[in-house]
């Protein structure tokens, strides 16, 4: 994937999404092509399925959101693209998780259920050289998909740089002016249903970096019903030297809310505490390197932290570790599956909470270089 174009926008929410899919036209039209192949052929899911299950989606979410519907259909209508075509985009976590868990159980994992999304670390203040909080991942998921930057300027000043697909309002990786910031981890659990009608992954991680503090951000990554489940690493830098970080599993019906008192910390696409959450999660064979990633990385950044303060550089060279190659932390397409059902990491980012900084290298980070961004 080429350098990812960031695209600086102000305004109400509508006109924040009109920008976007107006800047993004041509990206959100591959999108959609490339996620209506990937539906039907991994998640078993025709066109007019997914339509159909986005139609009744689409009121919960305007119902839920008035502000995120309405950059969804500025989106739409800058693209010039079909607005629930667009919303299944803005959909898709809870379209595709549901039946990779209900393909999961249906088979007891006799069919490959696909990987994942993505290794996520925290560097607390104490470990690291300059005593700034980090936090950051490599996001594995379809080579193909187009991605974009975004900086956002928001009415009441609060200013959002963060990274998302093209088509999918607001973001879901970055951080904040306020020095708030986010990663995630899809999760799969045997009680995943889009029926449910919660509020979607794309809506609770935009509130998330639109939140001016911790508290704040925690509040609304939680609040209200869910449809799937998911993960979160929330931070807020303080003082210099200090900060605070949570991390947050969540399933349909419960959270798991840990506060970060270590000096590093890793998560990837599986349950830390299924047994507090009372979840049980369909893992078959091609998503067993989860555990290898976060185990991996969890070694890398403790061996890191007890030899030397942790830098900028260290979490580069271990977003780049090729230990279990392809399924590694720095993930490359396996050519044991099918070429159009292939994944990878798409982009890798690590984020600078006391300084407002992002680096972001577009494509596996083995190859890509990282480019800085200032929120």
């Amino acid at each position: 994937m080429p350098e990812l174009p960031l695209l600086r926008l102000a305004g109400a929410a509508r006109d924040i999404g009109e920008a976007h899919g107006r800047a993004a036209a041509d990206r959100i039209a591959w999108n959609l092509e490339v996620y209506f192949r990937r539906f039907a052929v991994e998640a078993l899911l025709p066109r007019d399925e997914v339509l159909g299950r986005t139609t009744g989606y689409w009121a919960a979410v305007v119902r839920q959101s008035a502000e995120f519907a309405a950059m969804i259909e500025g989106i739409a209508e800058g693209a010039r693209q079909p607005l629930l075509e667009v919303a299944a985009l803005n959909l898709r976590y809870e379209l595709f998780y549901t039946e990779f868990s209900r393909i999961a159980q249906a088979t007891r994992g006799s069919v490959r259920t696909p990987a994942g999304e993505c290794t996520a670390f925290a560097v607390m203040p104490g470990a690291a050289a300059d005593g700034h909080l980090r936090l950051g991942q490599n996001w594995d998921w379809f080579p193909d998909v187009a991605g974009l930057l975004l900086h956002v300027t928001r009415p009441d000043g609060l200013r959002v740089l963060c990274f998302t697909e093209a088509g999918i309002a607001g973001g879901k990786i970055g951080l904040n002016s306020a020095g708030v910031g986010l990663v995630f981890n899809g999760l799969l659990s045997t009680e995943d249903d889009w029926s449910r009608l919660g509020r979607p992954l794309h809506l609770r991680t935009w509130e998330v970096l639109c939140s001016a503090t911790l508290e704040d951000a925690v509040r609304t990554a939680t609040r209200g019903d869910r449809s799937c489940s998911a993960n979160f690493v929330i931070g807020q830098a303080g003082d210099p030297g200090a900060g605070a970080a949570v991390n947050l599993e969540t399933a349909p019906g419960a959270v798991s809310a840990e506060p970060l008192e270590g000096s590093v910390y890793a998560h990837a696409n599986h349950f830390l505490h299924a047994d507090r959450l009372g979840v049980q999660q369909p893992i078959d064979e091609e998503r067993r390197s989860t555990y290898h990633r976060c185990a991996r990385m969890d070694h890398l950044l403790q061996r890191a932290a007890a030899d030397a303060p942790v830098t900028r550089e260290t979490l580069q060279a271990i977003l780049r570790d090729h230990d279990e190659r392809p399924d590694s932390i720095c993930r490359h397409p396996s050519p044991a599956l099918p070429e159009g059902e292939r994944y990878q990491t798409v982009v890798s980012a690590i984020m600078d909470l006391h300084a407002g900084r992002m680096h972001v290298a577009a494509g596996s980070p083995c190859e890509a270089a990282y480019q800085e961004y200032q929120v």
